[in-house]
């Protein structure tokens, strides 16, 4: 089993090219512009992996979460880019980070192996003025047996370590929505999971994510790629 370990809103870079579309570069440094302490969680659990990938551009230039044809794979700052400048932005930033993930999945695949696939996350803990009540999410497809069983081994190994998390399947987001682990399901039907992975930013400060969360993950994907087999 391979476990694979991507963070696709790691930072809340603008490329030179493209800056004087964020004049007011105070909402890049809110949970809209990066996925606050997702990066630093990537850090940490990053050697319990056999391949990461990450990358920093903001999501408010390029959405590397979002299929093609969504209508959030540009924001409001870069939807109204010329077709020329957009199709840039996909060739340099959306079209190698998603195309490396692939191929290193396919690679392992086409080598007899199977994959579980992590996407890191975090979400604001208030949006729209409704709170979001749950520390931890655990999205995946409700429709593949083995990644729901997959998620309730993990919920249960960290609540083993941490009982008082409150830890919630396909919340804040449904795990089947468009995303990039929807996308990878479709390209790979058997021997891949695709799991994405939400904290709670509450659990942040100034972009670095709680030592003790970080350990319990730790320890849990840590167990859970040596002991189960959800295959």
């Amino acid at each position: 089993m391979k476990l694979v370990l991507t963070c696709e809103h790691g930072g809340n870079d603008i490329p030179n090219a493209y800056k004087n579309q964020f004049m007011d570069s105070t909402v890049l440094k809110t949970h809209r512009g990066l996925d606050l302490g997702a990066l630093d969680l990537f850090e940490h659990l990053k050697p319990l992996a056999d391949a990461s990938f990450y990358r920093t551009t903001s999501r408010l230039l390029v959405e590397l979460n979002r299929s093609l044809f969504s209508r959030q794979l540009f924001s409001e700052f870069s939807k109204n880019f010329p077709q020329t400048i957009k199709r840039e932005i996909l060739a340099k930033y959306y079209v190698p980070y998603r195309t490396e993930v692939e191929h290193k999945i396919a690679e392992y695949i086409k080598a007899k192996q199977q994959v579980i696939h992590l996407s890191l996350h975090s979400f604001t803990p208030e949006l729209n003025g409704d709170l979001r009540h749950a520390d931890i999410g655990l999205l995946f497809d409700s429709r593949n047996k083995k990644e729901q069983e997959f998620c309730k081994k993990m919920k249960d190994t960290l609540l083993q370590q941490k009982p008082n998390l409150s830890i919630r399947f396909n919340y804040p987001y449904l795990g089947k929505a468009d995303g990039f682990t929807t996308f990878l399901r479709k390209q790979f039907p058997t021997d891949y999971l695709g799991i994405e992975i939400e904290v709670n930013q509450k659990f942040t400060d100034k972009n670095s994510m709680e030592l003790q969360l970080k350990e319990t993950m730790y320890k849990t994907i840590d167990g859970l790629k040596l002991k189960a087999n959800p295959f």
